[in-house]
């Protein structure tokens, strides 16, 4: 009976054994569901794939912003990952990507309550950028009045096209983005440019072998503070990057060197003394001259009813800025509107209601009729008139 016995023993201790066994196994698993659960989470970084000298998908090219990013995630000890979102860091593109929760911030955003209301919060400025004189090496601006005489290549309804709006004594030389400004300086057709410094300073460094003086300006709608911006609920994220900000403001210098940001101390242009004497700053009535010097430099490409314009380029900032850029700058031709009339010719307005009505689904392009009103197809339209050009070269 003995043996019997001590095999039902044996039995029941190879059960007991296994329960112990698998209990341990169970015990096993708990410490490391803990440990994903207490993972480092990545540091979420939105950011546009093809916006240099900002921000890049590139792996040899990030962008200023993308390695502050980078540096930042580095001195917080967590991973960093993208949310690519193809745009020019307008307000549509925070309420899509930071606000609607895909990324945990944004580098670059304008310092400023007036930007996004209380839905944002900003670190401290990591920058200061704004507009920038680009001349020859051996020419140096040092107010307004050096500009007299002068042709001065200025964006199309840009602060600086406003701000030499009343000056008859400067001549006024329209181009559509900062890249045909430093070509027209390049080619001769202006003798300085006063355009987007980061983007002038990145083509003086990459395209035209440091040849130029790319100096900052600053006063009013010429410059502001950029800072990283997070939503109003990211406090204690926030407060972690300020804290760490101070440790890196060698990495930023160095890093607007690399990519060619204007440095040095700002020219303060904050009015413009007239040929009369009188001063104007760059408010309201100011817009309205640059509306009719624009209006003379562009001829029949303007249309007459500024205001139908100044909606419709609203419109447009607002809907379809973040695919075709912002002012319909964009630089990939086959969605780039300033090439409409180039296309089309005679049957561009009959192309445009029918490509905003329908849509273009393949493309992914939604069809606008139930959102927009025929006048404010109009008013579109009347604003794509006043940036059509024959090349975006």
């Amino acid at each position: 009976m003995r043996p019997i016995h001590s095999g039902l023993g044996n039995s029941r201790c190879r059960a007991i054994a296994a329960l112990l066994a698998c209990i341990a196994g169970s015990a096993l698993i708990v410490p490391a569901a803990i440990g994903r659960a207490d993972e480092v989470q990545p540091f979420r970084l939105c950011a546009d794939p093809t916006n240099l000298p900002f921000s890049s998908n590139s792996p040899s090219q990030p962008g200023f912003y993308v390695e502050i990013g980078q540096a930042l995630a580095r001195a917080l000890g967590r991973p960093i990952a993208y949310d690519w979102y193809k745009s020019y860091f307008g307000k549509r593109t925070v309420r899509v990507t930071l606000l609607g929760k895909q990324c945990d911030a944004m580098i670059g955003l304008p310092r400023s309550e007036d930007f996004m209301g209380p839905a944002v919060i900003f670190s401290s400025t990591v920058a200061r950028e704004g507009y920038a004189l680009v001349t020859a090496k051996d020419r140096t601006i040092s107010g307004v009045d050096d500009l007299r005489g002068k042709r001065v290549a200025v964006q199309f309804a840009s602060t600086p096209q406003n701000l030499l709006a009343t000056r008859d004594d400067i001549q006024k030389v329209t181009v559509l983005s900062p890249e045909e400004g430093m070509q027209a300086l390049d080619r001769g057709k202006a003798d300085v440019a006063f355009i987007w410094g980061p983007v002038a300073g990145w083509l003086n460094k990459t395209v035209y072998q440091d040849r130029y003086r790319v100096q900052l300006t600053e006063g009013e709608g010429l410059s502001w503070d950029a800072a990283i911006g997070f939503a109003k609920a990211s406090t204690e994220l926030r407060d972690q990057i300020d804290a760490v900000l101070p440790d890196l403001e060698r990495t930023i210098a160095d890093l607007k060197v690399k990519y060619g940001l204007p440095t040095g101390q700002p020219l303060r242009l904050s009015a413009v003394q007239t040929p009369a004497g009188t001063t104007t700053g760059a408010g309201t009535g100011v817009a309205q001259v640059a509306n009719v010097v624009a209006t003379e430099t562009k001829g029949d490409a303007l249309a007459s009813n500024a205001e139908a314009v100044g909606q419709g380029k609203e419109i447009f900032n607002g809907t379809c800025a973040h695919c075709h850029g912002p002012d319909a700058i964009q630089s990939e031709r086959k969605i780039d509107l300033r090439l409409l009339r180039h296309r089309y010719g005679d049957e561009m307005r009959e192309k445009f209601l029918t490509t905003v009505h329908e849509g273009r689904p393949a493309k992914g392009m939604p069809s606008w009729k139930e959102v927009f009103t025929d006048g404010q197809f109009d008013s579109i339209y009347a604003f794509l008139l006043t940036v059509q050009t024959e090349s975006n070269d």
